[in-house]
């Protein structure tokens, strides 16, 4: 197996293995095969139509990596077309391939492949678990379909559609319930919260502006909307109920929500934001200024981890991404790494 050593990535990082006469920034050897257990999993979308979704493993040390570890595992098979994310549930990773309609489940600590969902799937985008069940979003632009379609996790056994009148995206999970973001893009205002219990639904409405992005924390949904000028962040409990936290006053078109740690992290074009999360206040001045990535998206991939924020920012699609590595407290530069891919999204703990 190739493994890629990176010299470079943080400057205190104690390496796996000595390697003392190498002066360059990273070096292939091999080792005996490894488990996928206290690491991150990198998801690289791969350009549309191209059949090139990946995923990349790197040590929670930042000192080891290895490219399209699903390659690698399953004797060279090609994972799919556009990896929309990745949802982690028991001992297995489900990977959301979008526009090959399909979700391939593996093991997560081996990478073998397991299964594949293909059952109503139809351009996946969100993936969450509940009660026993997999919650799949899925949203057609070119048919004008949305849909969140339901799944036995035991053996993956289609069980039931729930159909959507606006854009199903973003899918997380609270207090057992499940809560789709319809917007995507930057476009759209409304979560839809499913009560598990008897999979109603019920639309929620957000004021101010577009939704940037929706995560859940300590079973409950945080979600920020913008407009041009000011941007806003809510809580909904895992019974559907909103408060406001916090109106991000003078600070535009946030987006690329996260929390980490009890704090608040936050994007607007290039700059990253931070502020409390028991005590929010608005930001003075940004945590970190990305490099602008432009033509396509500045900071198209932001999760923070570990204290850490993996951000990615997408130049072109035919070019290999790199995942820039900063200190969440600090805003300091820790490193980067090569993905292995296109498209660098999304940063997944592998505990």
């Amino acid at each position: 197996m190739k493994i890629t050593k990176l010299l470079t990535v943080l400057f205190a990082v104690v390496l796996l293995f000595n390697m003392s006469s190498c002066t360059s920034d990273s070096a292939e050897f091999d080792v005996s095969p490894i488990t996928y257990q206290n690491g991150y999993f990198i998801s690289n979308e791969g350009n549309f139509n191209s059949q090139g979704a990946k995923v990349t493993f790197l040590t929670r040390d930042l000192s080891l990596k290895q490219d399209d570890v699903y390659g690698y595992n399953n004797n060279k098979e090609i994972l799919g077309d556009v990896l929309q994310t990745i949802g982690l549930n028991g001992n297995k990773a489900y990977l959301v391939i979008n526009n090959s309609n399909k979700i391939v489940v593996v093991d997560r600590y081996t990478f073998k492949k397991l299964a594949v969902i293909t059952d109503q799937i139809d351009n996946p985008r969100g993936i969450t678990f509940a009660n026993g069940f997999i919650y799949i979003a899925n949203t057609n632009f070119s048919a004008h379909t949305q849909s969140v379609t339901k799944y036995k996790a035991s053996d993956y056994s289609f069980v039931s559609k729930i159909n959507m009148t606006e854009v199903s995206d973003k899918t997380v999970e609270a207090g057992g319930n499940v809560f789709v973001q319809n917007a995507s893009s930057g476009f759209g205002n409304k979560i839809t919260y499913i009560n598990t219990s008897n999979d109603a639904k019920t639309e929620i409405t957000v004021p101010n502006g577009q939704i940037g992005n929706t995560v859940s924390y300590k079973s409950n949904v945080y979600t920020i909307s913008s407009t041009a000028t000011d941007s806003y962040i809510y809580k909904i409990t895992s019974t559907g109920a909103m408060t406001p936290v916090v109106t991000l006053t003078g600070i535009p078109n946030a987006t690329n929500l996260q929390i980490d740690n009890d704090k608040i992290y936050f994007s607007s074009a290039n700059k990253v934001y931070t502020t409390s999360l028991a005590t929010p206040t608005v930001p003075t001045a940004p945590l970190l200024t990305a490099a602008n990535g432009g033509p396509y998206f500045t900071l198209y991939g932001f999760n923070v981890i570990d204290g850490r924020i993996f951000a990615s920012d997408v130049k072109e699609f035919t070019a290999e991404s790199e995942m820039v590595i900063y200190s969440a407290t600090t805003g300091s530069k820790i490193g980067s790494v090569k993905t292995g891919g296109l498209g660098a999204s999304g940063t997944f703990l592998n505990p």
